[in-house]
Parts: structure tokens; sequence; C-alpha cells
């Protein structure tokens, strides 16, 4: 199944947008379902059609579905109340009812990434078009997986059976309860189900997708939304330029559309641009999304290599290369922590692990050239097998 991620500064049009192109591969024939996991439901305004808890038709092989947070955020919390009893009553803690649960920040974000693994696992649609939050937002949502998976790792690590055997040594020593055993299977569910969510993140059939407005503030947030993306080795397969007013109306707005313009033909530098009209009101209805001339689902991808280059024979050093488009010199920092590098790009910063080579390395410079970091790496002679 075809996975479309699609998102962008906020109010630029990503659920018109969304919903328009789940539609059109509807009526080319695809199997489709776009999700979204907005409290309100602007996907249901969009399409003309109520969406809830529950996948329901809204056209000819489209589906539309917008999972119920709350819902699942109590099923959770009720569940873990019941595997947590005994610590529970050992502190003395009084159980929340599911009716006075309401759900934390993030819980929306979860339930959609919950969704997004239940939709590819059970492979009922051809193409899966998912209407993300706003960009800093659905950049906090894709790094979750990756982020919670790494803090599981450290909080509770693999070699826990030694801890498992010695539990009731450890209880008797420090006269208190030892973990049991339900917190290490919690974590390790909890790890297959983030493993499985990455899963379908890094897959080749999925893509992401930015809609912008062209303007000042749009161009800033491309930019800085690229960067991000990049710095997670992922890139836009289309930038839809949205919203684009028709040369028809430069005498009225002459301005707007000379700044329009020129945004676009920036963006084309670096990007695949399709401009989407404007239709002159906000599109309502499957006649308006029909409308929207949003482009397909190609067999692009996402993904973006980071090539580690052997140059030992000449320059005695191993260059990794991560693009970072976007990035600026001064903006940049590298710090390695075991086998760990921590990069931070402007804002934006992810602990990356080190390529198997590269461990038995330090580091000896870097540079960015052209939109590109490139780390220099220098065998630890005491790591590394020397050559005949």
């Amino acid at each position: 199944m075809r996975t479309l991620l699609i998102t962008g500064p906020g109010g630029s049009g990503r659920t018109t947008i969304a919903a328009a192109t789940a539609l059109r591969a509807a009526r080319e024939g695809t199997r489709a379902l776009v999700l979204s996991a907005d409290r309100t439901d602007t996907l249901g305004s969009v399409l003309g059609a109520a969406t809830g808890p529950a996948p329901v038709t809204v056209a000819p092989n489209l589906v539309a579905w917008r999972p119920d947070a709350t819902a699942r955020f109590r099923d959770d919390l009720g569940a873990f109340q019941e595997r947590a009893a005994n610590v529970l009553d050992l502190l003395g803690a009084s159980r929340l009812e599911a009716e006075e649960v309401t759900p934390l920040p993030g819980a929306e974000e979860l339930t959609l990434l919950r969704a997004l693994r239940d939709a590819a696992l059970a492979e009922a649609h051809d193409l899966l078009v998912v209407d993300l939050p706003a960009a800093p937002q659905a950049l906090a949502l894709l790094a979750l997986p990756e982020e919670l998976r790494r803090y599981l790792r450290r909080l509770l690590p693999a070699e826990r059976q030694a801890a498992r055997a010695l539990r009731p040594v450890l209880g008797r020593l420090a006269g208190v309860p030892m973990p049991s055993e339900w917190l290490y299977e919690t974590a390790g569910r909890w790890d297959l189900e983030l493993g499985a969510v990455e899963a379908v993140l890094a897959d080749r059939d999925t893509v992401l997708r930015l809609v912008a407005e062209p303007g000042p503030a749009g161009a800033d947030a491309v930019r800085d939304t690229a960067l991000a993306l990049a710095l997670r080795g992922l890139r836009p397969d289309v930038l839809v330029a949205n919203r684009v007013l028709p040369e028809t109306v430069a005498d009225a707005l002459p301005g707007l559309v000379v700044q329009q313009r020129k945004v676009v033909e920036e963006w084309q530098e670096s990007y695949e641009v399709r401009a989407v009209r404007h239709l002159g009101h906000d599109p309502r209805g499957l006649d308006d999304l029909a409308a929207l001339p949003v482009p397909g689902v190609n067999d692009t991808v996402s993904t973006v290599e980071w090539p580690v280059e052997d140059r030992l024979a000449d320059d005695g050093v191993l260059v990794w290369h991560l693009p970072l488009p976007g990035a600026i010199r001064d903006e940049l920092d590298l710090i390695r922590r075991g086998d760990e590098l921590v990069v931070a790009a402007g804002s934006f910063r992810r602990i990356v692990p080190l390529p198997s080579a590269l461990r038995r390395c330090t580091v000896d410079g870097a540079s960015l050239r052209e939109g590109e970091l490139r780390i220099r790496f220098a065998p630890d002679r005491n790591l590394w097998p020397e050559r005949p």
C-alpha cells in the first residue's frame, strides 16, 4: 500500500489538499483512505460528510477516518491501571474513573500514529492519505517513534534478563519492590508498536508532501520545514503551491500576484512544484475538491541516503555525507557521544546512531558545502584492523 503524508504551515490548506488528493485517486479507481486526527471535524467539513471514530465511505473507493483520541487514551489508561494495580495499591494511589479522564497533550498525535500503523497493516486500501498536523507538530510527530524507542532502550535496556534474575535479591537489599514483570512486558509491547509505526514512516512506499501558500510566511515555513525533514533523512516529493491567484486578477491585485509568482519561481529551483489555483472561495464538498488540480501519487520516494565515502587510501578518513539543504554554517552543531552523533541545525536536533564502520573512528572535522554536511572520521588505530 502507498502512504502519502501531507503537512505544511498552519492555514495552508493541508486538509483540503489531502481530501482532494484522496478523491482524485478514488475516481481513478484506487481504493483510498484519508486519515485525520483533528479534534474538530475539518476533514468532514471539506468532504461535505461528517467523519468520526469509525471509517465512513464518503464516495466510491473513498473512505474517511478520524479516530477518537479521547476514547483511545481512556482505554490505554485503564489497561495501565490494571497492570500496575499492585504498585498503585502500594503507593496508596486512587484510580481514575473513565468519565473523569481527558486526553493529555500529545494524545491526538499518538492516536494518529496508531491509526496510521493499523491502516497500513490492514491493507484494505491501495492508498493511505494522512492529513498530518501543521508542520511544527508534524515534525515532532514524525520524530516521536524513534525518540520514544530510544528512551525505552535507555530506561529498560536489553540486558533486562539479568535484572529480572536478580530482582528478589535487589529487592531485599534495597528494601523496596523492584519493577514487576508487567513493566518489562509493557515496554516490550510499546517497543513493538513504535517499531511498526517507524517501519511505516521509513518505508519506501511512504511519501511526504508539503503544502504552502506562496508568500513570505510560506517561503520561511517551507525553508525551515525542509531543513527539519532533511535532518530526519526525508524530503518532500512535491511542493504544492496552494491558493495561487490566476493572472486574470493581476490588474486588481498586482502586488499579490507578483509576490506569489516570485515565490513559486524560487521554489521551482529546489522542488517539483505543482500550483493549485484559488477557486475564489473555500472548497467545500466533492465537486469543489474535484475542481482542484492536485498532483497524483507517483513512484517517487521521500527517503534520502546518508552515504559513507571511503577515502582511507587517499586521505586516511571516511566521510559521512548528510544532505541538509538550507542549513547555515553558524547554526550547525555536532556532538559525538558514544556510538551516537547529536546533530543540531538551527532549532532542530536529532540523535542518530553512527554507521558501524564509523563507531571505530574519531571525528576529524566537518564542513558544509552546497547544502551538504560532510563529517570526516579518522580510524581509531586501537580499534581499526591494520590493512595489509
